[in-house]
């Protein structure tokens, strides 16, 4: 079996129910459904482009410690809190993935937090 990394994040929820931000299994990196917690505890910016812009930067990073970049990105999935929120969520995840076009599943659905409008993960193979 591959080896297996585990990457911390800031989620106040990843010690509550046993996750990770990331997980490392040779060439493929997992990363978590992402939600716009910014790593100082503080409440989540106001709408879904800027909820979006911090859920990637978040993913960015996790990214990072793993060895890889957006650019290594082959699948996002997003979930929104409504119809309304996906020209917003678009607008942000256009600009990160304009040139790298991954493939791409969103879905409307309830969101843990009201005040969340979007959650995001993403599946990425190293080179």
């Amino acid at each position: 079996m591959a080896e297996r990394r585990a990457i911390r994040g800031t989620s106040p929820y990843e010690d509550v129910m046993g996750y990770c931000r990331a997980v490392v299994v040779g060439k493929h990196v997992y990363v978590a459904g992402t939600a716009p917690i910014p790593p100082d505890g503080s409440p989540p910016p106001e709408g879904s482009y800027e909820q979006t812009r911090l859920c990637l930067e978040i993913v960015r990073r996790a990214l990072e410690q793993a060895g890889a970049g957006l650019e290594h990105v082959v699948r996002t999935r997003v979930y929104l809190a409504g119809p309304e929120h996906f020209e917003g969520m678009a607008r942000a995840h256009g600009e990160a993935f304009a040139d790298i076009r991954p493939v791409n599943t969103t879905v409307v659905t309830s969101l843990m937090d009201p005040a969340w409008t979007v959650e995001l993960e993403v599946d990425a193979v190293l080179e």
